[in-house]
């Protein structure tokens, strides 16, 4: 994947939320209706982000290109392909990224929710991390 070529554009990089990633992301805002944000995120091959948790709101993934991973706290990560979707319920933690070898990029669909706030938690260790394909 080339910035080029991406569904919905590479953005910028994510220096607002670079605290809470290993690795580059990028961030294009592509909607924000009643509440409804919308935005495709980019990660560099091995960017992820780190363990989190969307208290009483929501999100949704829409996987556009290259290739990464989902996991939710205590299973096993998922590997993520273009057209792939994720539903992720409110107080899940878990986590989302590129693969080593991979650019991969997402839409993520904020779902609102009155009181709803994120959670950041610890990085996702490169032990961890590293166990993947």
């Amino acid at each position: 994947m080339k910035e080029k070529e991406s569904l919905f554009g590479l953005g910028k990089p994510n220096d607002a939320y670079a605290q809470y990633f290993v690795g580059q992301s990028y961030l294009n805002p592509r909607a924000n209706n009643q509440g409804v944000g919308v935005a495709n995120v980019t990660f560099e091959p091995g960017c992820r982000n780190n363990w989190h948790i969307h208290h009483k709101g929501a999100q949704i993934l829409l996987v556009t290109d290259g290739r990464g991973y989902y996991q939710e706290w205590g299973k096993e990560a998922v590997e993520l392909h273009p057209g792939d979707v994720i539903s992720i319920p409110s107080e899940v933690k878990h986590w989302h990224g590129a693969a080593k070898d991979s650019w991969f990029a997402h839409v993520a669909i904020e779902v609102p929710a009155e009181g709803a706030s994120n959670e950041w938690c610890e990085a996702v260790s490169d032990e961890e991390y590293d166990k993947l394909k």
